[in-house]
């Protein structure tokens, strides 16, 4: 009776295959993740991602692209939430001066800028 061979390599394709009890099944390797600094604005994409659109999170996944993604929309979430807050400060008259005559009121209204600018954030940028 033939021997089947341990190991082969189809040329039509350019794989390799490895003999395990009557099949050949090919040696596929994922290359390993690059690591992307994800932070807060990614993770709450990421989780909106996996809850809602659970096909795109696959293809982003998959495709290896998603750490990528994730890092790009945090660095952009950041800048905007930056800018928003300056804009919103600018508009309201929230300034250094009331900060060094009024702490606990330039406090209150910056908490209330931020506030309403990460809701922005979330709302253009995160669950989308």
């Amino acid at each position: 009776m033939n021997e089947l061979k341990k190991h082969i390599h189809d040329n039509a394709n350019g794989l390799d295959y490895t003999l395990v009890n009557d099949h050949y099944l090919p040696n596929l390797t994922v290359a390993a993740p690059a690591e992307y600094p994800t932070g807060r604005w990614g993770r709450l994409h990421k989780k909106y991602l996996k809850e809602q659109h659970p096909i795109r999170y696959n293809q982003l996944l998959l495709s290896g692209e998603l750490g990528g993604y994730l890092a790009k929309l945090d660095k952009q979430a950041e800048e905007q939430l930056a800018l928003t807050v300056q804009q919103m400060q600018e508009s309201e008259g929230v300034t250094e001066a009331l900060k060094a005559a009024n702490q606990l009121e330039w406090v209150r209204r910056m908490n209330s800028i931020r506030n309403r600018a990460e809701e922005i954030i979330k709302t253009e940028l995160i669950f989308v």
